[in-house]
């Protein structure tokens, strides 16, 4: 079973997707701990509904090598094996990105490479402008480069006439939580990724 943490600065809409997989044991999983940069981050509360270990760990005053070494040993303490990203509002530090390496997935509101480094409503107004038929949302391993690692999963819907950003980011949400999980899935069934675990670093998977 691998340990998973999720970190977060958002509602976390797409935890409950994760929590449900593991609960009808389509995912052997635990999700060990949520962690947010924002004291008032709604995933807090949602992880506290769930019964998951959650906590804030500000960033006041910290660079962002050292928040991310402060996750890093919080996330050891808690032996993760696998760190999920949802709605983490932070671009990670390199050192931290090195270490966890094939480690932290993250999903992404669009086809990437379509629209890398955009966010949340910025995303789905771009697709508009540019006047596409689909879009959708992609889980990909996170890189020193965002939004830019190797893609795990992508998922597809349209996008249809007299759509608003608003419209569109809920249709692709409602992609994002079983996407996931799928890839949370490919992930446990890679030999490699099973074999190479409890090691520190991973090169390749």
């Amino acid at each position: 079973m691998i340990r998973i943490a999720v970190l977060g600065s958002t509602r976390g809409t797409n935890l409950n997707a994760i929590v449900a997989a593991i609960k009808e044991q389509r995912l052997a999983a635990s999700i060990e701990l949520v962690l947010s940069n924002k004291a008032d981050a709604l995933i807090l509360e949602k992880a506290a509904h769930f019964g998951i270990k959650s906590m804030f760990v500000n960033p006041q005053g910290l660079s962002r090598t050292d928040f991310d070494n402060h996750l890093s040993k919080i996330l050891k303490q808690h032996h993760i094996e696998l760190i999920v990203l949802i709605g983490y509002m932070r671009i990670l530090s390199a050192e931290f990105v090195l270490h966890w390496q094939h480690k932290i997935i993250n999903i992404h509101p669009s086809l990437l490479p379509a629209y890398a480094g955009l966010m949340n409503l910025d995303v789905h107004q771009a697709v508009l402008d540019a006047a596409e038929i689909e879009t959708g949302c992609t889980v990909h391993f996170v890189t020193e480069q965002v939004d830019a690692g190797p893609i795990i999963l992508q998922k597809k819907c349209p996008v249809l006439a007299g759509d608003t950003p608003e419209l569109l980011k809920t249709r692709v949400q409602n992609l994002e939580g079983e996407a996931l999980v799928e890839a949370i899935g490919r992930i446990i069934a890679t030999d490699k990724f099973r074999s190479l675990l409890h090691q520190s670093h991973i090169t390749h998977i």
